[in-house]
């Protein structure tokens, strides 16, 4: 169906509901325009912001906004974000009033889409907004990846160097590989680093009533994650036992962790009162799947564990540039056939008409949000939930694309099983990238 084919009850519809985010995509303005959230997202306590793109700095600073809104307005008390597990702690301790620099911690994450100047000011909003305030009101961040494990593996060796010092070489021989091995880049049947992994842990268990055993337990359990995650394949015969069902299914474990269970290094229980923002791609935010043939994503998993008190907000784009890694076409093709160093921009045009971008613009051409659950209901034209219900094209990237034909990609999306609701951008321009933080040496 593409824009042109929309009949009038459905660009009406899509019309009428819209919120024109008249308060721009910039954090600090007034949030007038933001208001009608309150009733949306009333009851619920995980906010998934999605994006199509990891390399859009109006989805970021959208995303910062959001943020903003949701901890000042609406009470909530986390971001999640889809960064290494194993660096969170440290841009929580940063953003909780600790030492170092914004640059540092975000450099920690190991991820080159969060290095840019637009989280950058994201977390350094959560450091002055976590000024003066109590502990307890303080807003935290929390890694959720397990991957980039460096910091995990700090921990252990400074734990087994006080409590079992001949540990260590078996640390470092064994599992030094997951500082910096990326899900399945290790494929193994017997997943024997993972089972190194257990062990350790297994031996940690020992000492969890120490403080400094508890945190190595919390680390020692992102490190079995990791090497399961390195050690699985990318294919098989079921899609839930693939190393990206595997990094789904424990990224929604960690967002239940700060719900239900532990919340970070200070050893303080999971608040029943904690409410997430969660920031990822709209692959890993989604709801569900429009096809049986893909592993469930982070966001079903905790649709089926929060119901309603789960929502999905997948983040779309009109028109413009974004970064990403360009690699070249064919079966060469993957990290090993990066075109570069350095993601680099990359232009398209604007969204075919048969997508949902399109359909909304023609609706709301200026950036907007649209709430999708009115339109399942009864009181909805037939025809908007038909729309609703029924499969369209939408673009998605990630951090690759293919040279030259990534214009034409596009995914096949039923937005009743994906999404709760949708934000809309016309113009999408690269994220800014700042340097690596590296420290001075004497």
């Amino acid at each position: 169906m593409s824009a042109n084919d929309l009949g009038g009850d459905v660009t009406e519809w899509l019309s009428r509901n819209a919120v024109p985010l008249s308060g721009g995509l910039t954090a600090g303005a007034p949030t007038v325009d933001l208001q009608p959230l309150k009733e949306v997202l009333d009851g619920v306590r995980i906010v998934g912001l999605g994006e199509s793109t990891h390399g859009t700095r109006e989805f970021f600073q959208l995303k910062h906004r959001l943020l903003e809104y949701l901890v000042t307005e609406l009470g909530f008390t986390t971001l999640a974000m889809e960064a290494s597990a194993s660096a969170g702690p440290a841009v929580d301790a940063y953003v909780r009033g600790g030492v170092g620099n914004a640059a540092q911690v975000l450099t920690g994450l190991g991820f080159w889409t969060w290095r840019t100047e637009e989280v950058l000011d994201t977390i350094e909003w959560m450091r002055a907004y976590n000024d003066g305030r109590p502990a307890d009101e303080q807003i935290r961040f929390v890694g959720i990846d397990p991957q980039r494990s460096g910091d995990s593996l700090a921990v252990l060796e400074a734990f087994l160097t006080s409590v079992a010092p001949q540990r260590l070489p078996a640390l470092h021989s064994a599992l030094g590989v997951l500082a910096t091995a990326y899900p399945g880049s290790r494929p193994d049947p017997q997943q024997k680093l993972m089972h190194e992994a257990v062990n350790l842990l297994e031996f940690v268990r020992g000492y969890e009533g120490t403080p400094a055993g508890a945190v190595a337990l919390r680390h020692a359990r992102i490190l079995v994650r990791a090497a399961d995650l390195v050690t699985r394949n990318g294919q098989h015969p079921d899609p839930e036992r693939t190393v990206l069902a595997a990094r789904d299914r424990y990224m929604a474990e960690a967002v239940a962790d700060i719900l239900d269970d532990d919340s970070g290094d200070s050893g303080d229980s999971g608040d029943s009162a904690a409410k997430v923002v969660l920031w990822g791609h709209n692959s890993h935010v989604a709801k569900g799947r429009t096809t049986d043939s893909l592993p469930l994503p982070l966001g079903g998993h905790l649709r089926e564990r929060y119901g309603d008190a789960y929502y999905a907000l997948g983040l779309l784009f009109g028109e413009g540039s974004f970064r990403a890694h360009r690699i070249w076409p064919g079966p060469w093709s993957g990290v090993g056939g990066l075109t570069g160093r350095i993601a680099e921009g990359n232009p398209i045009g604007a969204a075919p008409a048969t997508t949902v971008e399109a359909q909304l613009a023609a609706a709301t051409p200026s950036d907007h949000l649209l709430d999708l659950r009115p339109a399942t209901t009864d009181d909805a034209p037939q025809a908007v939930r038909e729309w609703a219900g029924a499969t369209h094209d939408t673009r998605s990237f990630g951090a690759l694309v293919t040279r030259w034909f990534y214009r034409r990609d596009v995914s096949r999306v039923r937005l009743t099983d994906e999404y709760d609701g949708l934000a809309y951008v016309a113009v999408s321009t690269d994220s800014r990238p700042v340097s690596p933080y590296r420290p001075v040496r004497p």
